[in-house]
């Protein structure tokens, strides 16, 4: 029943035929602080990424982003990005998701309050 769910379904891990893929033609690059793993061809033609667990997009932070896009030629295990003070640790986006940031007065934290100051217009 594994193979089956592997060979047709990616949202879970890596499909059968990427692995082939990777195992034939895969040269590993580096990985990040999450454990995506990040590949490239021999040529350097070709770049991807196999994600450790769900595969959401804005789990790659923007250096291996950048990488990948081809926006810098030297992946951030050769190259890292110098760290500024200001910067965050990277988080993937949690839209959709029970743990998205939901603000006051929205309709998901129930009904929006109108301020003391308002009266709203009613038909007679």
């Amino acid at each position: 029943m594994n193979f089956i769910k592997r060979l047709i379904t990616w949202w879970d891990s890596q499909t059968l035929g990427t692995q082939l893929y990777t195992w034939q033609k895969g040269r590993r690059v580096g990985e990040d602080f999450e454990g995506n793993v990040y590949y490239e061809n021999g040529d350097g033609s070709r770049r991807w990424v196999i994600y450790n667990g769900n595969m959401e997009a804005s789990r790659v932070s923007s250096h291996w982003h950048g990488w990948l896009h081809y926006t810098f030629d030297e992946p951030p295990t050769v190259r890292p990005f110098p760290k500024h003070e200001w910067e965050r640790p990277h988080s993937e986006n949690l839209t959709g998701t029970p743990q998205a940031y939901v603000p006051s007065g929205s309709l998901r934290t129930g009904r929006a309050k109108a301020p003391l100051d308002y009266t709203p217009w009613e038909p007679q």
